[in-house]
């Protein structure tokens, strides 16, 4: 099943593909700035790596779109958020600097690749700006809510050995991992979060681009979350339960779901049985994200740490 094939619950589209759901939405609820897209513009998955996973990378939008309309012509950047994670869990995301085409070409011959990685030892809350281009791998004993372009182009670059239901070695991209790779200047890796003003819950801004921007809310009390014509908003529940309150229904929420809200609809409120978790994305105005964070008091230097622009 597709991201796009995830079928609605509840509400006026419940049991339809989020796809099809999408397009026949009011433009009003997609919000002003993804109204005319035809698209949803986002792809949530929670990742329960048991091995580790192939070591990969995706194209920007610029290469997608020339060379990859057959796939959607989106590229993917992505960003991780820890859910939980075992002692000694690790990822691996972008080349050591100074680590050329021929380095790497050399390691994979001799299976020492992960040798030429930036490894991160990872611990619960920790996020991780992932830009394409940026080779990674997500190695086992964590649980990772990733939050992405609407794009599954992935190019797999080594796969330790690995084969598929037929007992065939599963395929490479090796041609062009390497014409997207970035060896030098990625913007990749381990985001401080960045606390936000709120008196109703304990909220910081994770990651924010072009693309999405992520925030954390840790609730412990009835919380107000307000609409803004502009933009829909992702709900992820990663943790506690409770209820969704709107003018005219109340929803039950528990962990591991993910709650579309209208760009048009009126205050809701999040009202926790359980202390309660979440992360909240929208598709950003860059600029009037910054200009927001600066009002809220924070530097340049801050902001540029969680905001990639």
């Amino acid at each position: 099943m597709t991201a796009l094939d995830s079928r609605v619950a509840n509400g006026p589209f419940a049991g339809k593909p989020l796809g099809e759901s999408w397009r026949a939405m009011p433009a009003e609820w997609r919000g002003t700035r993804s109204g005319s897209y035809r698209d949803f513009p986002l792809l949530v998955k929670f990742l329960f790596p048991k091995d580790k996973l192939s070591i990969q990378v995706h194209p920007d939008d610029t290469f997608a779109s020339k060379f990859e309309q057959a796939a959607g012509g989106r590229g993917k950047t992505e960003m991780w958020h820890i859910v939980s994670a075992e002692p000694g869990a690790e990822l691996l995301i972008g080349l050591k600097p100074g680590v050329t085409r021929e380095d790497f070409l050399r390691g994979v011959a001799h299976k020492t690749v992960e040798d030429l990685f930036v490894r991160y030892p990872v611990q619960p809350g920790d996020t991780y700006f992932v830009e394409a281009g940026t080779q990674h791998a997500i190695l086992p004993s964590m649980i990772v809510c990733e939050i992405q372009e609407y794009s599954d182009l992935t190019y797999r670059v080594y796969d330790y050995g690995r084969v598929d239901a037929h007992g065939k070695l599963r395929e490479l991209h090796l041609e062009k991992a390497l014409e997207v790779t970035r060896f030098n200047g990625i913007r990749s890796g381990k985001i401080p979060p960045l606390p936000l003003h709120s008196p109703d819950a304990n909220k910081h801004l994770l990651a924010a681009c072009e693309f999405f921007a992520t925030e954390r809310w840790d609730c412990d009390r009835t919380t107000p979350i307000e609409s803004d014509a502009s933009e829909f908003q992702l709900l992820i529940i990663l943790s506690g339960y409770g209820e969704l309150h709107d003018p005219e229904s109340c929803y039950p929420y528990v962990p591991g779901q993910a709650w579309f809200l209208p760009a048009t609809l009126p205050i809701t409120l999040l009202h926790p049985r359980e202390a309660t978790s979440l992360l909240r994305v929208i598709v950003p105005d860059k600029d009037s994200l910054f200009r927001q964070l600066q009002r809220q008091g924070f530097e340049g230097e801050a902001i540029s740490r969680v905001l990639m622009v």
